[in-house]
């Protein structure tokens, strides 16, 4: 392997997933400027997700909806007027 290309400063991380609400504590390197409380009572950066292991369709084997920032009401808003 190359030396030094690997990022340096890998700590616990919490990361959400924004589309259901999960929670889970891993390593990162990843930056944040957010923190959360976790369930052991330690404080930790907190990096959001919109889709994760929880709720993406392959992984669930169910197909879930997951609407961020309003997309399709945006897309039926859209098509409804050319519609009419």
């Amino acid at each position: 392997m190359k030396k030094d290309i690997h990022p340096k400063g890998y700590r616990f991380v919490v990361f959400k997933d924004m589309s259901n609400g999960d929670i889970f504590l891993s390593k990162s390197s990843a930056q944040s400027r957010e923190t959360i409380k976790y369930e052991d009572g330690n404080e930790y950066p907190l990096i959001k997700l919109e889709i994760s292991n929880t709720s993406h369709p392959f992984f669930t084997g169910k197909n879930m909806l997951v609407d961020t920032a309003g997309r399709i009401d945006k897309f039926k808003k859209r098509y409804e007027k050319k519609a009419k």
